[in-house]
């Protein structure tokens, strides 16, 4: 029953971006597995990584749950399209219902697609991870597939304004080979080599991003380290304690 809303919204995405003529250059999507479940791990730097993300299951025939903030979901729009994809709400009071919902969705053979930075990256380099996304690959015994995306921050990102006009603006997506989750090692560690994996991959998107900023005016989605003006980690660190 979830694909009768799930397709048609992935069409209605698809023409969008067709629409807006994004050039996306999507590569490593043989790495999602054509069956069974697998925790789909992404860095996070717009509000619209998670169309780009399931996109690239696509390929495979796969349609991604992403665990999404509980109040997307009480959204009069939003909420009925989240809850008719099977998303998998998140509630940070009570997050241990969407853990064992994201567990139950694993091991029936879902593919679940986590953030685990948990929120935006306002300098567009890697947070920290959370724990989490090992942890459940190790419980429902699946795969980490780490994957990366770039430009997605130009289209709309925390603040600044919404870019949906016919832009030709490039999204590169770059998915990396399965991270396996073993029982026995610590979910700290299984964290640290997934976040190693999705730097990696984020290294090779931007690399492969063919467009630079135009011009002093257009530095803002370059980070600090790649000469561009976003804020550094520490600034957002500061502004955020302030």
């Amino acid at each position: 029953m979830a694909e009768l809303v799930y397709r048609p919204v992935v069409g209605l995405a698809q023409t969008l971006f067709k629409a807006w003529d994004l050039k996306i250059d999507c590569k490593g999507s043989e790495n999602i597995p054509r069956s069974g479940g697998a925790v789909l791990v992404s860095n996070h730097i717009s509000y619209l990584d998670f169309i780009f993300d399931g996109l690239a299951a696509l390929p495979q025939k796969r349609l991604v749950r992403f665990m999404a903030k509980e109040s997307v979901f009480r959204h009069k729009i939003s909420g009925p399209l989240m809850r008719g994809m099977k998303h998998i709400p998140v509630d940070r009071k009570q997050g241990e219902t969407a853990y064992q919902h994201a567990l139950d969705s694993l091991r029936s053979g879902e593919i679940v697609g986590v953030f685990p930075e948990a929120t935006i990256s306002q300098s567009f380099t890697l947070k920290s991870f959370k724990s989490g996304a090992a942890r459940m690959a190790q419980e429902a015994g699946v795969p980490l597939i780490p994957m990366a995306l770039w430009g997605t921050q130009r289209l709309w990102t925390k603040g600044h304004p919404k870019n949906f006009k016919r832009s030709h603006t490039p999204i590169t997506i770059r998915v990396g080979e399965p991270v396996e989750a073993p029982t026995d090692q610590y979910a700290g560690a299984i964290t640290r080599r997934l976040r190693e994996r999705v730097q990696e991959l984020l290294e090779a998107a931007q690399r492969a991003y063919p467009v630079r900023p135009k011009g002093p005016d257009d530095t803002w989605w370059m980070p600090a380290h790649l000469g561009g003006t976003a804020p550094t980690p520490e600034e957002v660190k500061a502004a955020e304690a302030r």
